[in-house]
């Protein structure tokens, strides 16, 4: 377990290196700054460590992926290529090594997600506490920092508490996180003690979220999964991205892993005034357009005196089925021999393109991630240490960096957190 300290006490008020954040990033940056040697405090304003790594993949813990270096770069979008470094320092292969050195084997699932073998978040959590213990490094608790202590000039002289104690220490690292799951004491800590010392963040939104939706059908699909379409996000009526997978329909709106990984391209969309975003589903995605008509012409024409209410049916489930049919305006007790070639396409059209008008994200609080942070342009990505205040170093959410869904986010935070806590380690 880790070892606790009262810094009230004479002797315990200062550290080489204090690590402001007890979550993935911090705990590896504080083990990893102890392991070279350097006293360590690692400061956590909650009464436990690790509050946010408990929850991650329905507390399986997702804890990474078997992709390679370019998989990982790309799954971070634009900013991908600060990662360069850390992922290299402290690559999955470095995790999951790490990991079973501690006694938690890891497996890799078919679509590469790689997960401890006994789907247990506390595992991953139990090897940390033990990475800071054999590191004799120290953890305070229920202990927020609330300013960044600088002589004239740039100079780091400490961090000062809430509560008004004071900690010495010229290297700092912040790995607060982001600002989704406030409860587990992801509240923005980090963005403000960064503001203090000069720093740019960029503005913070909702990442690897689920969309709102003011279409009046929504609750009638209210836990309908679909599998296997095509979900396209339009901006303005144009392609913006596109996935295949499964969609999932809340009271609210739309969900699902692949409307996830796409939510941030709606999310920056929905942000700027006058825009329309629309997500466009291919329930039929193995058909041409053209194959499509001509499918719905041969069931009409050798189905001619069903209802067209047997044919939605047939072809949807039963709660978008009926919607369809209203979307259509098509009654659904006409006859398939009477519908026409004008009818038919649109029916061709709405099972190719039906469209759901999309209003917001899900509130910062709810998502999995947060986009936006510590502007990347400000931190040294060889070191992850402030162009701006020597000394002072960044690892984690705080940071700009946000990766698709299957282990990228965790294995982010754990090599940003290594290379923070090595750099400031060995920093003179």
């Amino acid at each position: 377990m880790e070892t606790r300290t009262n810094i009230s006490r004479p002797g315990h008020d200062a550290a080489d290196v204090v690590v402001i954040g007890g979550g993935p990033a911090g705990l590896m940056a504080a083990g990893r700054a102890a392991e070279l040697g350097a006293r360590v405090i690692l400061l956590e304003k909650n009464q436990r460590l690790g509050l946010k790594l408990l929850l991650t993949g329905g507390g399986r813990c997702n804890v990474t992926n078997s992709a390679g270096l370019k998989g990982f770069i790309a799954a971070f979008g634009r900013n991908g290529k600060f990662l360069y470094r850390a992922l290299t320092v402290f690559s999955a292969e470095n995790l999951t090594g790490f990991l079973k050195s501690f006694g938690v084997p890891t497996r890799t699932d078919p679509d590469g997600k790689i997960f401890p073998a006994d789907d247990k978040a506390q595992s991953v959590l139990d090897a940390l506490h033990c990475y800071l213990s054999r590191g004799k490094a120290d953890t305070v608790f229920g202990a927020q920092a609330a300013a960044l202590l600088r002589r004239e000039g740039a100079q780091l002289e400490g961090v000062k508490l809430l509560d008004g104690r004071v900690l010495r220490s010229k290297k700092i690292i912040i790995a607060t996180g982001g600002m989704s799951y406030p409860g587990t004491g992801s509240t923005g800590d980090g963005y403000a003690l960064a503001k203090q010392c000069g720093h740019n963040v960029t503005p913070l939104r909702p990442g690897l979220t689920a969309l709102e939706s003011d279409e009046p059908f929504i609750k009638d699909l209210q836990g309908l999964t679909l599998q296997d379409i095509t979900l396209t996000i339009l901006v303005n009526g144009r392609k913006a991205t596109a996935e295949k997978g499964e969609l999932l329909f809340t009271h609210f709106g739309v969900s699902g892993p692949k409307l996830l990984v796409m939510s941030g391209i709606a999310v920056d969309a929905l942000a700027e005034p006058g825009n329309t975003v629309e997500l466009s589903l291919n329930l039929k995605p193995g058909l041409t357009a053209d194959g499509l008509t001509a499918a719905v012409q041969d069931y009409f024409a050798a189905n001619g005196a069903k209802m067209f209410a047997s044919y939605v049916k047939a072809a949807l489930p039963g709660s978008l089925a009926a919607v369809f049919e209203r979307r259509s305006g098509i009654d659904r007790a006409r006859q398939c021999a009477s519908i026409n070639a004008a009818e038919r396409k649109t029916i061709a059209r709405l099972l190719s393109d039906f469209r759901i008008h999309l209003t917001r994200p899900r509130p910062l609080k709810e998502a999995t991630v947060t986009r936006g942070g510590v502007d990347l342009a400000q931190v040294n990505p060889q070191t992850l240490e402030s162009r701006i205040v020597p000394g002072l170093y960044f690892c984690g959410e705080v940071l700009d960096l946000d990766g698709i869904t299957g282990g990228y986010n965790l294995q982010e935070a754990f090599s940003t957190g290594y290379l923070a806590g090595q750099s400031a380690a060995q920093a003179e």
